[in-house]
């Protein structure tokens, strides 16, 4: 009797991979969807800036803006009480941007 054993980590490793990349997306998706639910809006500038990155070396989802005064808004000025939307879309989902994760690596996204 023979046995031949076939080594298929690299294609696991490679699913894995593959699966925690498209769950990172759907979570930057739907984090930069919160943020501009509550982003305030006078122009409309802010809100329309708002997006979302994945790094993939990192294996991190990241939103923010390239509007210059996007800092005082989110975090006031002396002038002016902060009024958060990229930190809260960030931080206050954790168990939604779980499940999205897990959906993804079982391949129900």
């Amino acid at each position: 009797m023979s046995v031949k054993f076939t080594d298929n980590s690299a294609k696991v490793l490679s699913a894995f991979d593959d699966a925690v990349l498209r769950g990172l997306e759907a979570i930057g998706l739907e984090a930069e969807g919160k943020a501009k639910k509550d982003t305030p809006v006078d122009t409309g500038r802010l809100r329309n800036s708002v997006s979302h990155a994945v790094a993939d070396a990192e294996r991190a989802a990241y939103i923010g803006t390239n509007v210059e005064y996007a800092p005082y808004v989110e975090l006031g000025t002396r002038f002016m009480r902060a009024r958060p939307f990229l930190r809260p879309a960030a931080t206050e989902h954790g168990e939604e941007y779980k499940r999205i994760m897990e959906a993804s690596m079982k391949g129900k996204e």
